[in-house]
């Protein structure tokens, strides 16, 4: 009490104070670095999961994104086949490949539409280019379809510039068709748009077929000439089962030619 009353305990508590202030911190410092640590541990693990969350969430708007592309590529070949089935105007049946044998003897594929859907052999078949092939065999749920560039298969065309026909034979490569007939005089050059020319009844006229490639120079006998099919058949994945309106115009009856409003020859009787 007296030390108190001469005012002497605060320079020794100011003394003492200074003296253990290290002590104090040193004790201290284990639970604070402690705290810290923890502190920076939770984050980094908190960091750590936002990370991985992130990039999950990052390769799922990835693999959405692959997805929308195919079916944007998908779109635009059905629509690519629809305005190509209006264009034609015949009736057609969109249909999906299954199966895809390329050899050297033999092109062939197999597609999810038979007999069941009304497939028939010899069917012709297109994508949004032109011809594919032709039906060669069917089944209750499927057909086998010959292209176009198998070697046993040939399509009768013309020359959509001058109308000059010809045929064109498969080569047994996916990107050229064989034009043996072509010779050194035939009016015929490199670019020209060959067509179905109609004959044989299989492929109804005017479908795109193939573009000329190459041909022999006048001074070659042989007068070989090549062509590339104007249809993706490396990489189509849906293609257009075409029906041909075969059947033939009805005759206009007798009692209608005897309007007045009729204009032209009076049918002959049956």
């Amino acid at each position: 009490m007296a030390a108190e009353q001469q005012q002497l305990l605060p320079a020794l508590r100011e003394f003492f104070a200074g003296a253990v202030y290290p002590l104090q911190q040193l004790v201290s410092s284990p639970i604070r670095v402690g705290r810290e640590i923890a502190v920076a541990a939770s984050s980094r693990a908190a960091l750590l999961e936002e990370n991985r969350r992130l990039h999950e969430e990052q390769l799922m708007l990835k693999t959405k994104l692959l997805k929308f592309s195919a079916m944007e590529q998908e779109n635009i070949r059905l629509r690519g086949l629809l305005e190509t089935s209006f264009k034609v105007g015949e009736h057609a049946l969109i249909a999906e490949l299954l199966a895809v044998t390329l050899g050297n003897y033999e092109h062939v594929v197999t597609v999810n539409k038979g007999s069941r859907f009304g497939i028939q052999v010899e069917q012709s078949v297109m994508d949004g280019n032109g011809i594919v092939g032709q039906v060669l065999r069917v089944s209750p749920f499927s057909s086998d379809v010959i292209l176009i560039t198998d070697p046993n298969h040939a399509i009768p065309v013309q020359v959509n510039r001058n109308g000059v026909r010809t045929i064109a034979v498969g080569s047994g490569q996916i990107d050229k068709l064989l034009l043996p007939q072509v010779t050194s005089n035939t009016d015929i050059k490199p670019g020209d748009l060959l067509v179905s020319s109609g004959l044989g009844g299989t492929f109804p006229h005017g479908y795109p077929v193939a573009t000329v490639t190459t041909v022999a120079p006048q001074d070659d006998p042989s007068g070989k000439a090549t062509a590339k099919p104007v249809a993706q058949l490396d990489r189509i994945r849906e293609v257009l089962m075409v029906w041909s309106n075969s059947n033939p115009i009805p005759r206009i009856r007798e009692s209608y030619t005897n309007r007045p409003d009729f204009i032209g020859p009076p049918l002959p009787h049956e």
